[in-house]
Order: structure tokens, then sequence, then C-alpha cells
């Protein structure tokens, strides 16, 4: 990755955090852990949005067993 490309991609997370905060959504700590990891080019695009999902889809699930 260049550093060109690198910069763009720290803009862009930096850039998300601050519409979430904007917007007051809550963003965890295993999301901006993969924001960074995406970031320096350790995951793909793909990669981040299926750990994100299966994450998601976890939480969901355990909300369920207690409803």
């Amino acid at each position: 990755m260049t550093a060109k490309q690198l910069s763009r991609r720290i803009a862009a997370v930096k850039t998300a955090d601050a519409i979430n905060a904007i917007e007051g959504a809550p963003v965890s700590d295993y999301a901006r852990k993969l924001s960074c990891l995406w970031a320096q080019g350790k995951l793909t695009d793909a990669q981040m949005k299926d750990a994100l999902l299966a994450s998601h889809r976890k939480m969901a699930a355990q909300v369920q067993r207690h409803v």
C-alpha cells in the first residue's frame, strides 16, 4: 500500500468516526479495531464487512436468548 493510500484510508476512518459521533451512533471497540486494521491494509473491505456482520449476528442472537 502506498503512503497516499494509507493516508486516504486513515482519513476515511476519521471521517466515519466523526459522522458517527455527530449522529450519536456508538462505535464498538471491536469496530474501531477493525477500522484500524483496514486502514493499515491488514484487512480487505470484504474481511472487515464479514467480521462486523458476524459480530452483530452474535450480539443479536445473545439478545434474542434473553428476551
